[in-house]
């Protein structure tokens, strides 16, 4: 199991806090907050990329990140590969998916924030994503629609694992199921999670 400690929202001390306690996996949501935390960390942190990917923001990703957890196409899947630098380990990628469940209604942090891949395309992204140089293919990422009731959001982090292992069957070699945040990764890890992401939790609510 791997935790990813978010950072969104907190100042880069908690990183270097986070580091001394032994944390050195950490995410972020938007990529000019994360650019000061990384060259205030150092060599000593893994960097994931965790919110939406804009075109215009993949080469920053490619070349300060070690994994990007939200590919959702593969216009952003190439430009990622291309723009990796060709010294040092490939771009660590998972695939996000397209929530199955719809939020309840009044849901605002429904919309981009929990857009991804349908699920009907995925396997073709999959395969997209395995022949690309410089990127390598990990797993399936996961944000539901917040304000599921138990059985829906556990029938959602289900549905991921299955196609997990729908993937591998067709002969991928997928190690990596991210899915799992502060309220729910208890259930995320019943169903199959291996990376749980965990922001307020560890750092208390967001400034």
């Amino acid at each position: 199991m791997t935790l990813v400690a978010v950072t969104k929202g907190h100042p880069a001390t908690v990183v270097r806090e986070a580091l001394a306690t032994g944390l050195g996996h950490f995410g972020e949501n938007y990529l000019q907050e994360a650019l000061p935390k990384i060259a205030a960390a150092g060599r000593d942190a893994t960097w994931h990329f965790i919110g939406r990917i804009q075109s215009n923001k993949t080469r920053e990703i490619a070349l300060n990140f070690a994994w990007a957890q939200t590919v959702t196409s593969a216009r952003i899947a190439e430009r990622l590969s291309a723009q990796r630098p060709h010294h040092g380990e490939p771009l660590h990628v998972c695939i996000q998916l397209e929530p199955v469940a719809a939020g309840p209604p009044g849901d605002a942090a429904s919309g981009a924030s929990r857009a991804g891949c349908p699920r009907r395309d995925v396997p073709a992204l999959a395969a997209l994503i395995s022949g690309l140089p410089r990127v390598r293919l990990r797993g399936l990422m996961l944000l539901p629609h917040a304000g599921l009731d138990a059985e829906a959001l556990r029938a959602e982090y289900r549905a991921a694992r299955d196609l997990l292992d729908d993937l591998n069957a067709r002969g991928h070699e997928l190690d990596t199921l991210s899915m799992g945040m502060s309220d729910d990764f208890e259930t995320a890890i019943e169903e199959g999670s291996t990376m749980i992401r965990i922001g307020t939790a560890l750092f208390g609510e967001r400034t």
